[in-house]
């Protein structure tokens, strides 16, 4: 029998085996094999907004804006972005900080931007029920309750997130607490603390964004040919430093990245999305599905040149005819090469990582603890879950033959004029994610962070052993997770949860919870 804990061990074999071999080239970026001049675009770094000191809080000031890029050379792409023309300034916060914010939408349509992870009041959480009119200014305010680490924040419309994230709306938020500072991280923004938020992009032959130009973006969610980091393709990195620290936001709509080096260099593990983990965790592959963050330091004391790559995952699904095996055995099964890294001759600082970074206390699952069951489905044609009715395909229960449906959770398709679960507050729950569909959805949970219990009966690896706020969901596989409602009251304004498949959020595969 192959579980994930044997999944992943084969990945990470195939990883090390596959790491030379070069990834496809967009054909808007090389009309012909002389790749020389690829990879040589200066990664761009976010600009980094510390705020305004001002009546005991920091205050940020957003706009919501249209702009214009160039991605591909000589073509213009229309786009969204915050304080710029596409993405937005990584905002420096501090733990235990008030910070006011001032968010003004000039995009002509309605958004929102949500504080993605950050444990705030339903009201200033920047979901869906904070729609932001055209024309109209918000005015969250909230006290910083993170550990020191990364977060990020992006649009949250309803219906239209994905559209609104694919053209720029989201940036970083780098979180600093007393802890993180004493250990000696590399902490110098843009030099030695690098942001590296990873999207793909399809693209038109006039530079416009492609998006959901395909029925496979239906079903899979919107998957590009191109990858951008910063917003910079093809983009070039040269540290100065002997190590350096990488914080890596999947900003993807919906794919699935693999990173992992092209020389199998290993690399170490910090921080996952809610901060340090107890320790440095060694690795030489990364999975980070859509919303995951992570932070590893990377040894470049060596000198050589090298690519940070995206591993092409291996198909499990089976082959049977009709379009829904093609796409599931397509489904992030592309390599790409994500950033070109080649040191200065001269590196300056050292290469020590603590071997101790902090405390967490896992939080134990117990009989007397309500536990909550969220079932994940699909239509499509993927036959969902326990149906195993008339038609043609595979009949395991995971996908394959006729059927319609939606991307919905516990049967249920996203509706703002209903609450789907109640939570007590200061209480602690066990949320058991059972996935019944033919691929892996992202699960996010909005109110904070919680602790994966376990995968299939199993423990989650050491990396995941940390601070959560969006968890892998295998095919077939049920994830109990746990997490504890403090802090916040509000009996109608309610907290979402959902798949951060951008798309099967927009058509409906998310839910809300109040608590009371």
């Amino acid at each position: 029998m192959i579980t994930r804990r044997t999944a992943l061990r084969a990945l990470g074999f195939a990883a090390v085996g596959t790491t030379s071999l070069p990834s496809k080239i967009n054909p808007l970026f090389a009309q012909d094999s002389n790749t020389s001049t690829l990879f040589n675009n200066v990664l761009a770094i976010p600009p980094l907004a510390s705020g305004t000191r001002a009546d005991d809080s920091t205050h940020y000031q957003l706009t919501l804006q249209k702009g214009s890029k160039q991605f591909i050379p000589g073509k213009t792409t229309a786009t969204f972005g915050i304080n710029g023309d596409y993405l937005g300034p990584t905002l420096l916060m501090k733990r235990d900080d008030s910070v006011a914010l001032s968010v003004h939408n000039q995009l002509g349509e309605p958004s929102t931007l949500h504080w993605h992870g950050f444990h705030v009041p339903a009201t200033e959480d920047g979901g869906p029920k904070q729609q932001i009119e055209d024309g109209a200014t918000w005015n969250p305010s909230f006290k910083v309750a993170q550990n020191g680490g990364t977060y990020w924040y992006h649009s949250h419309v309803l219906h239209n997130t994905g559209e609104q994230v694919y053209k720029g709306l989201a940036g970083m938020i780098l979180v600093q607490d007393e802890q993180e500072e004493a250990l000696g991280l590399p902490s110098d923004y843009g030099v030695d603390d690098i942001p590296l938020i990873v999207q793909d992009r399809r693209f038109s032959s006039d530079g416009s964004f492609s998006y959901m130009s395909r029925y496979d973006d239906l079903v899979i969610g919107a998957h590009g040919d191109t990858l951008l980091v910063n917003g910079t393709t093809q983009g070039f990195f040269e540290p100065s430093t002997r190590l350096v620290r990488f914080r890596l936001l999947n900003a993807a709509n919906a794919r699935t990245f693999v990173f992992a080096f092209s020389d199998g260099r290993e690399f170490q593990q910090i921080a996952s999305d809610g901060g340090l983990l107890n320790a440095p965790v060694a690795m030489t592959s990364l999975e980070l599905a859509p919303a995951e963050r992570a932070e590893i330091l990377v040894d470049f004391s060596d000198g050589n040149e090298v690519m940070l790559r995206s591993l092409a995952m291996q198909p499990n699904f089976p082959e049977f005819p009709g379009a829904l095996s093609r796409i599931m055995r397509s489904l992030n099964a592309q390599a790409f090469d994500v950033l070109r890294i080649k040191p200065l001759a001269t590196l300056s600082g050292e290469t020590t990582v603590p071997a101790h970074l902090t405390n967490i206390e896992r939080m134990a699952a117990s009989d007397d603890l309500y536990q909550r069951e969220f079932r994940i489905s699909m239509g499509f044609g993927s036959r969902s879950g326990e149906d195993r009715g008339p038609g043609t395909g595979a009949r395991t229960g995971l996908g394959g033959g006729h059927g319609g449906g939606h991307s919905i959770i516990n049967g249920r398709v996203m509706n703002m004029n209903f609450i789907n679960e109640t939570v007590a507050l200061n209480s602690t729950e066990i949320w058991v994610l059972s996935n019944n569909s033919p691929m892996s959805h992202p699960f996010h949970v909005h109110h904070g962070q919680f602790q994966i219990l376990d995968r299939n009966g199993e423990l989650p690896p050491d990396n995941e052993m940390g601070w959560k706020d969006t968890v892998r969901v295998g095919s077939g596989e049920t994830v109990r997770i746990i997490m504890r409602f403090e802090d916040f009251a509000d009996a109608e304004n309610p907290y979402m949860y959902h798949c951060h498949i951008l798309e099967h959020e927009d058509q409906g595969m998310m839910g809300q919870f109040v608590v009371v």
